[in-house]
C-alpha cells in the first residue's frame, strides 16, 4: 500500500521547523520526531491538568481520565488488557525493576537466559542477579550473521531456567527473530519469555495476543510519543512477581512494577500515539477495525514502506568492499536500523554526513557485547542509520549520494 508521505510529514512538526529544513533524519533509533497529536495532548496537560490527578475536582478528574486513556488505548492496540500495561520514565528503568522482582522471586540456582544480540537494557539488568545466586546462561549470536539460532536456545533450556530474555530485533544487527517460535520454546521448557521491543515499535505495534510474550517492553520516544517506557506484563506472570510498588498499590496490576510516581503528564500525552495510529488508519485504510486490528494493519503498511526503501541502501552497501553491513542484507528480514563496520570510527563518517544535511550516529550503541562478538573494533564502533515510515524516496537518495562521495 502506498503512504501519503505529504500526509504523514504533515503530522510531525519537525519537518516544519525552520532550524531543521534541508536535513534528512536518519538516527530514528535513538528516538523519532513526536507527532503533533502527543504534543498537543502534552501542551494540553501541563496548561489545564498540571494538578495532582484523580480527585474531585474537573481538572484532577479529566487529568486522571487523560492518564486512563493512554493506558486503555495503548492496551487495546497492542491486544492485552489495560491492567498489563504500565508506563515508566525508561525502558531500561523498567528492566531493572522487573530484574529485582524476578530476583526476589528466584531461588539460587535457577536460572535466566540472555543473549549476546540485546542493548544493554535487556542484558545487563538481568546479568546482575548472578550477584544473588542465580545463574546466567548466554544465548550467543553467529560471530559472522548476528543471527540468533532457536535450535541453540533449545540446548541451554531445561527445567531450571524461569526466564529467557531476548530482543524482538537488535539496534545494531537488525534482524527480526521469530518472537512465537521462540516464545513457544521457552514455555515448553516452563520458562517465561522477556522481549525487548525498542527497535522494533517504531516499525509498528505488535499484536502481543499473537506474538504470546509474558513480558514486551518498548520506548514511547521512539514511536513518536512522550520519553516514557512502556511496559506489557501479562496477568499470569504479573500476579506471581512480587510487588515493587508502594503497599497499598500492591493490589492493582498496572501499579506494581512502578515503585515511583509516575509521570503523569507524560502518561496521558502518550494517547496522543493512539491518536495518531488511528488518523493513520483513518486516511490510509478506512473502515470500522477494532483497535487491535486497526493497529495491525498500519503495522503492516509502515513496514511495507520501510521495506522497500531500505532494500537499496543494503544493496548499495554490501556491494562495497570496505563496508560491512551488520546483519541481513534482506530487507523484508531486518528492520531499518542499519550498522555499517567501516575503515574508519563511526563517529567520524556520522560527523562527516552532518556536513552534508545527514542527521545519522556513531558509536556502539549500548550494543558492545554484539559487535564485540562479531569482530567489530568496539574502539571504532559502527555508523548507524536508521529511519522510519516518514523517511522519504528524497531522503533515502540524499543518503545514498552522500554516501557514494565519502565511502
Amino acid at each position: 500500500m502506498h503512504i501519503d508521505s505529504e500526509w504523514v510529514r504533515a503530522q510531525f512538526p519537525a519537518f516544519a521547523e525552520p532550524s531543521l529544513q534541508g536535513q534528512a533524519f536518519f538516527e530514528n533509533a535513538g528516538g523519532s520526531y513526536t507527532c503533533r497529536q502527543v504534543i498537543d495532548r502534552l501542551h494540553r496537560f501541563y496548561t489545564q491538568r498540571k494538578v495532582q490527578p484523580y480527585g474531585a475536582y474537573e481538572a484532577s478528574r479529566l487529568g486522571g481520565e487523560e492518564m486512563d486513556e493512554a493506558r486503555i488505548r495503548m492496551a487495546a492496540i497492542l491486544g492485552v488488557t489495560p491492567e498489563e500495561l504500565s508506563f515508566g520514565p525508561s525502558t531500561t528503568q523498567n528492566t531493572y525493576v522487573l530484574a529485582q522482582a524476578f530476583g526476589q522471586m528466584m531461588q539460587p540456582g535457577e536460572a535466566i537466559v540472555v543473549t549476546n544480540q540485546d542493548h544493554e537494557a535487556n542484558t545487563g539488568p538481568w546479568r546482575r542477579l548472578a550477584e544473588r545466586g542465580i545463574e546466567i546462561r548466554e544465548w550467543q549470536i553467529d560471530p559472522e550473521t548476528g543471527h540468533l539460532d532457536p535450535a541453540k536456545l533449545e540446548d541451554l533450556l531445561d527445567e531450571n531456567v524461569r526466564l529467557v530474555c531476548f530482543p524482538h530485533c537488535s539496534n545494531v544487527v537488525g534482524e527480526i527473530n521469530p518472537v512465537t517460535e521462540i516464545t513457544a520454546l521457552a514455555h515448553a521448557a516452563g520458562a517465561f519469555v522477556c522481549v525487548d521491543g525498542v527497535s522494533y515499535a517504531p516499525h509498528g505495534f505488535a499484536d502481543l495476543g499473537v506474538l504470546g510474550p509474558d513480558i514486551y517492553l518498548f520506548s514511547a520516544y521512539k514511536t513518536f510519543g512522550p520519553h516514557q517506557g512502556v511496559m506489557v506484563i501479562r496477568r499470569a506472570l504479573a500476579e506471581l512477581l512480587p510487588n515493587q510498588a508502594h503497599r497499598f498499590n500492591g493490589d492493582v496490576l498496572y501499579k506494581r512494577f512502578t515503585p515511583a510516581g509516575p509521570d503523569h503528564a507524560q502518561i496521558a500525552a502518550s494517547a496522543g500515539m493512539a491518536d495518531y495510529i488511528d488518523a493513520f488508519h483513518a486516511h490510509h485504510i478506512g473502515g470500522t477495525a477494532g483497535a487491535t486490528a486497526r493497529g495491525v494493519a498500519v503495522h503492516d503498511a509502515m513496514r511495507a514502506h520501510e521495506t522497500a526503501l531500505l532494500q537499496p541502501l543494503l544493496d548499495a552497501m554490501a556491494a562495497r568492499n570496505s563496508v560491512r553491513v551488520i546483519g541481513p542484507t534482506d530487507a523484508a528480514t531486518r528492520a531499518p536500523t542499519v550498522a555499517l563496520a567501516l575503515d574508519r570510527p563511526g563517529v567520524e563518517m556520522a560527523q562527516a554526513l552532518a556536513a552534508r544535511g545527514i542527521m545519522a550516529g556513531g558509536g556502539t550503541f549500548y550494543a558492545g557485547r554484539a559487535l564485540g562478538a562479531m569482530g567489530v573494533d568496539e574502539a571504532k564502533g559502527v555508523l548507524r542509520l536508521s529511519f522510519t515510515h516518514y523517511t522519504t524516496q528524497d531522503e533515502m537518495d540524499k543518503l545514498l549520494n552522500a554516501l557514494d562521495d565519502l565511502l
